[in-house]
């Protein structure tokens, strides 16, 4: 199943749809070179969004997928896994949430800033400033 290119071009094609997002393109699907890389033989595919991506990951070898829905849009994590399930059956789903997008609707993204100053022989010296955000508001 993972090596199925159609199959994994659907599941980018609809993923997308079923979780309220918008592409910006078609999907792309590239297959590793099964003879120079053995070990990594399998598909990689995006399908670009307006919202950030979906990429996919599969290690032939290994009957392994690798999915990222990167977004900053909120989406049903539920959604999410039903559409990998419907599409590839998987036997275990090894998830891990990030929030993303922390900052999307903030006013102010500019809080942190860095400065690295070199020292002569020491390790250069760090400071870091903050400043709390300023959060849109809700008119």
């Amino acid at each position: 199943m993972c090596d199925d290119l159609g199959l994994c071009y659907q599941f980018l094609d609809e993923i997308v749809s079923d979780l309220g997002m918008e592409k910006q393109s078609p999907p792309s699907i590239f297959r590793s070179d099964a003879v120079r890389f053995p070990d990594k033989a399998g598909l990689s595919g995006w399908a670009p969004l307006i919202e950030s991506s979906v990429v996919i990951h599969t290690l032939s070898p290994k009957n392994y997928i690798s999915i990222d829905v990167y977004c900053c849009k909120c989406f049903s994590l539920e959604v999410a896994k039903n559409v990998c399930r419907k599409f590839f059956a998987p036997k275990k789903i090894d998830e891990q949430y990030i929030e993303r997008g922390m900052d999307y609707y903030k006013t102010d993204t500019n809080y942190h800033t860095m400065t690295v100053k070199k020292g002569s022989v020491k390790a250069p010296e760090v400071t870091i400033n903050k400043k709390e955000p300023q959060l849109a508001s809700s008119r």
